[in-house]
């Protein structure tokens, strides 16, 4: 994306009709200008009326009409065909990942539509994306300076994102600081998605495209093919390297070279094994090896670094530093409480440990409480009919013990379901949700018939319920 200051000589070079604040597109209206790419142009917008929808009815869900937002404005006009094409089917990819793969980590997409601007051709059949407006990225961060608190947090942001897309089928295909936007409190959102490609099994096919500065070595020697350069997770991986050292080592990258053609030569040597890696001495250990896996020159030998192992990696390693009880690493394990009970099925087995926990309750069998309803906090999940085990939910063996795989009944539930409810915990372990909300209280469910075992924890963050219940005796102390 590029800045304003640099617009006049895009406007020179293609035709850009840019608008002006005040303008009105469909609903909303014009307030200042974001940035502008190669093929789009992005401007700050806020609701011209009441509703903003182009239908001037109330929206469906009010939270999905927020007062700010950014319009992505893509002109088709004045583009030899095979281009526009190119422009439809990022519009499309956009608009199908947007609908299908919503995430707290991933920049909301709220509608789309054509433009009808008659009287300014240049926009005149132009595509708008209107999606949820951020307060920056991480590209004006990396630029004023990172500071040393927000690294590792915004690092566990970004794979938080990278492994909900890639779980839902999704390449990214252009990972870089510009398109890592961030919210007012600097928590990630992944953005543009022009080029996220849907993948068949392991891959998938992109348009030969890209930034040159985050591709890896295979992709600068692949075949074209009809449907384009083939694509896979390991190349998000290979991005994130390099985001990776940029954050630690003060913006630079790990490539030396004053282009990027000649970063992306040196990207090549090493992919060949013809160079060493060199990283900058600024990043700390941690955070070398993580970026050296990330920077493995082979996708073979990248694939086994997955978003989701690399956010493992993060967690333990905040949590060996003694920051369990801090903002940052509750948001590591929001990340966790994401990738690893809310999409991947289970292989866990009821423990020794679970019959222990439920033998202290052994007491209130026979006396529920009341019942508690589900609660999703990814609206993609909460508007599905089915029962999709990407939007399943994990219950806990133990509300004391960290909320992960290994902590889970094989049991799972899903936004809605109503659970009997038993009794309550207040201090349990610390969860956060994927919309930042955080909670140590945890109740005491009763499982479907035929369930084993028959009952397990659910975090209050998973329900929007507030039952009036008698403590539960303590798991750790059966008092």
């Amino acid at each position: 994306m590029t800045t304003p200051h640099a617009l006049r000589d895009i406007t020179e070079r293609d035709g850009t009709d840019l608008l002006l604040p005040g303008h009105r597109v469909q609903g909303w209206m014009i307030t200042n200008l974001i940035g502008a790419g190669g093929w789009s142009t992005v401007y700050a917008a806020r609701p011209a009326n009441k509703y903003p929808d182009r239908t001037g009815r109330p929206p469906a869900h009010p939270a999905a009409a927020p007062a700010d937002v950014a319009l992505k404005i893509m002109p088709t006009a004045g583009y030899a065909p095979r281009q526009t094409r190119r422009i439809v089917e990022s519009a499309r990819r956009e608009v199908e990942l947007g609908r299908r793969a919503g995430h707290a980590r991933l920049i909301r997409l709220l509608d789309s539509f054509v433009l009808e601007a008659p009287d300014r051709p240049a926009l005149d059949g132009a595509i708008v994306l209107v999606m949820e407006r951020a307060a920056g990225s991480l590209r004006e961060l990396l630029d004023a300076g990172v500071a040393e608190a927000d690294r590792a947090r915004l690092i566990a942001g970004i794979c938080e994102g990278l492994a909900h897309l890639h779980r839902s089928g999704w390449v990214h295909a252009d990972l870089k600081p510009e398109n890592v936007l961030l919210d007012g409190d600097r928590s990630v959102k992944l953005s543009d998605f022009g080029l996220a490609t849907e993948m068949t099994g392991t891959y998938g096919y992109a348009p030969p495209m890209g930034t040159l500065d985050y591709l890896p070595p295979e992709r600068w020697r692949a075949p074209l093919g009809e449907l384009g350069v083939k694509v896979r997770p390991s190349a998000d991986i290979w991005a994130l390297g390099i985001i990776i050292h940029e954050v630690f080592g003060s913006g630079a990258s790990p490539f030396s070279g004053a282009t990027p053609m000649a970063r992306g030569a040196a990207v090549q040597e090493y992919g060949e094994g013809r160079a060493p890696l060199r990283m900058d001495q600024a990043v700390p250990p941690f955070w070398r090896a993580l970026a050296a896996d990330c920077l493995a020159p082979t996708h073979a030998a990248r694939a086994r670094h997955t978003a989701e192992s690399l956010l493992a990696r993060i967690t333990a390693e905040l949590e060996a530093r003694g920051r369990g009880t801090g903002r940052l690493w509750g948001r590591a394990r929001a990340a966790i409480l994401t990738t690893a009970l809310c999409g991947i099925a289970g292989t866990t087995l009821w423990s020794d440990a679970a019959r222990a926990n439920s033998s202290a309750l052994d007491g209130l069998q026979g006396a529920t409480a009341g019942t508690i309803r589900v609660f999703n906090a990814e609206k993609g999940c909460q508007e599905r009919a089915d029962r999709d085990p990407q939007c399943s939910l994990g219950l806990a063996i133990d509300p004391t013990r960290q909320y992960t795989a290994d902590n889970v009944v094989p049991s799972r539930v899903w936004h809605g379901d109503v659970l009997a409810v038993d009794c309550q915990v207040p201090d349990g372990r610390a969860i956060i949700d994927e919309a930042d909300l955080q909670s140590t209280r945890w109740f005491h469910v009763r499982l479907p018939p035929g369930s084993t075992p028959p009952t397990a924890w659910l975090p209050a963050v998973r329900t929007k319920d507030r039952p009036a219940l008698r403590g539960c005796p303590h798991p750790a102390t059966g008092r």
